[in-house]
This record gives structure tokens, C-alpha cells and sequence, in this order.
């Protein structure tokens, strides 16, 4: 499937809503690698590390170094 463009600016628009990725990494119980999140969400690995990276600046998900990947996890309501 093409990727669709927004009519107005001609830019690409997200095949997938960043609700996709934070249900992604609920189902694996809240704590999943780049590689399950993209399995679930259905994109390529390069997509989900992108999308959880934009995610993580904006403070909706955080991350850990888990040996030489990372795992995902929504915030802690403290």
C-alpha cells in the first residue's frame, strides 16, 4: 500500500496513529522491544523506532537500553 499524501502540503501523511504504537506496547504488558512494537503496529522496524523516538521526545512513552536494544514503556503516573 502507497503511502497517501495531504492534499493542501503534498507531505506525506502517518499510515499509523501514535495511539497504534502506545496500544502496541500495552498489549506486551507495557514494556516491549522496537522490534514487537513494530510486529503488532504492522511497520517496519526503522518506522516504529522513528515514531517511538517522536514519542519519547514528546514525553508519551520512555525507554530503557535493554543490552543492545531498547524497550518501550508508557510513563508512570507518580
Amino acid at each position: 500500500m502507497a503511502p497517501e499524501r495531504d492534499a493542501e502540503s503534498g507531505k506525506y501523511t502517518d499510515a499509523y496513529s501514535d495511539e497504534d504504537f502506545i496500544d502496541a506496547i500495552q498489549v506486551e504488558g507495557g514494556l516491549a522491544g522496537t522490534s514487537a512494537v513494530a510486529e503488532i503496529v504492522g511497520c517496519t522496524h526503522r518506522q516504529a523506532l522513528n515514531r517511538l523516538k517522536d514519542l519519547e521526545e514528546r514525553e508519551m512513552v520512555t525507554s530503557k537500553d535493554v543490552g543492545r536494544s531498547l524497550a518501550w514503556q508508557l510513563p508512570s503516573d507518580e
